[in-house]
C-alpha cells in the first residue's frame, strides 16, 4: 500500500463512518484510487454539504444526456449516491444497492482484494 493509502485508511479508522453511517460506502471508496477516493472522501464529509448537492446534481444531468459524446451513463448512479447522503429516500435506494453488492459481488467491499480486478 502506498503512504497516500495508508493515511486515507488511518483517517477513516480515525473517524469512524462517515456522513450516511453506511460502512460498506467507506469500504468501497477505499477501494478507489488515491485520488479519487480522496476526493470523494473529502465529498463525503457533512461539511462539504453544499458541494456535494450541486455535484451530484450536475452528474445526474450529465449522465442523463450520455448520448452525448463526452457524457457517460456512469455519471447517473454516481451522482445518484452523492445525492444520497442528503435525500433519504435516495438513501434506501443506496441501501439496496449495497444490499445486491454485498450478494453478488462481495468482493468490492473485501478490504484485501486487489483494487484492479476486472469482474
Amino acid at each position: 500500500m502506498s503512504t497516500v493509502s495508508d493515511e486515507r485508511t488511518a483517517k477513516t479508522e480515525g473517524a469512524g463512518q462517515m456522513a450516511g453511517g453506511d460502512p460498506r460506502l467507506d469500504k468501497l471508496v477505499h477501494r478507489l484510487p488515491p485520488r479519487m477516493g480522496d476526493t470523494f472522501a473529502y465529498l463525503l464529509k457533512p461539511s462539504s454539504r453544499w458541494v456535494r448537492i450541486p455535484s451530484g446534481t450536475l452528474l445526474v444531468v450529465c449522465g442523463v444526456l450520455s448520448i452525448l459524446p463526452v457524457l457517460g451513463i456512469w455519471m447517473l448512479p454516481l451522482g445518484l449516491a452523492l445525492l444520497a447522503e442528503d435525500v433519504p429516500a435516495l438513501r434506501s435506494s443506496r441501501s439496496k444497492v449495497f444490499d445486491w453488492i454485498e450478494r453478488r459481488k462481495p468482493h468490492w467491499l473485501d478490504p484485501s482484494a486487489p483494487k484492479n480486478d476486472q469482474t
